[in-house]
């Protein structure tokens, strides 16, 4: 699906991406881009990054970004432990990381249980980055992102879907490790290149100051453009953002003729 893109929207760039998004799916929350760097030399030459003051989760740094709409760097020695900088490769897969001794008893009832999460988790491969960057889509700081992140409700993010689905067709299927649900997100789509969707966990909400009714789009920024050809078609279908509600008591016929 990666190589199928709208040929009338290819050459959106992603201040214009992020308009039509917001155009058509009415956002909340800004979306970002995150990147890899290979040197911390590298990274803090973008342009206003800020750095971190103490330590964080990735998931506050991806939350001061779109919640904030700051852009910033961060390394491994910025980042509260080992379960945040693997899943961005800043820390390797090391055998007492894999263990998950640290979540038995918390999240997982043996220590045996705690291993197989560690091991599902999709994680970047260590050795070839330093440090990371977020920012808000619009600014154009990141020339391109690696991945896009995209936060929406349940009802924006299907239609998000089947705008990617409208041409080039194929089933999307994600998997769900539970807590450290980023690697399903970022990770994942960080390590794949594939639109990867996730139902943020509990760090990402209490930390990451994601709301309750959201999931989250982590996807390549070459699909952007896809996306939006396919919402802009459904909406000249009248399948578009918000779904207004037809009645769960009301005959059926006369809405679906149109629909379906």
């Amino acid at each position: 699906m990666n190589k199928v893109i709208a040929s009338d929207k290819k050459d959106m760039g992603l201040i214009e991406c992020v308009n039509s998004l917001n155009k058509l799916l009415k956002l909340r929350a800004v979306p970002i881009g995150m990147k890899l760097f290979s040197t911390k030399e590298e990274m803090e030459e973008v342009e206003k990054i800020r750095r971190p003051k103490g330590v964080f989760t990735t998931d506050q740094i991806v939350g001061q970004a779109c919640r904030n709409g700051w852009t910033v760097g961060i390394t491994a020695e910025d980042l509260v432990g080992a379960q945040c900088s693997t899943v961005i490769g800043l820390h390797p897969r090391s055998e007492e990381w894999l263990s998950g001794k640290q979540m038995a008893g918390v999240w997982f009832e043996t220590e045996e249980e705690s291993s197989e999460h560690q091991k599902a988790m999709d994680v970047v491969p260590f050795g070839e980055y330093e440090a990371m960057v977020v920012s808000p889509l619009s600014s154009g700081r990141l020339d391109p992102p690696d991945i896009c992140l995209i936060y929406a409700t349940p009802a924006q993010m299907i239609l998000f879907i089947n705008g990617l689905q409208w041409s080039g067709y194929k089933k999307l299927e994600w998997g769900c490790v539970g807590e450290s649900a980023c690697a399903d997100s970022w990770g994942r789509a960080l390590k794949t290149g594939e639109p990867s969707l996730s139902i943020p966990c509990f760090a990402e909400r209490r930390y990451g100051g994601v709301m309750e009714d959201e999931l989250l789009m982590a996807i390549p920024p070459q699909f952007l453009p896809k996306v939006i050809e396919g919402l802009e078609r459904l909406s000249r279908n009248g399948l578009r953002y918000p779904i207004a509600p037809y009645g769960i008591n009301n005959d059926a016929k006369a809405g679906m003729g149109v629909s379906y």
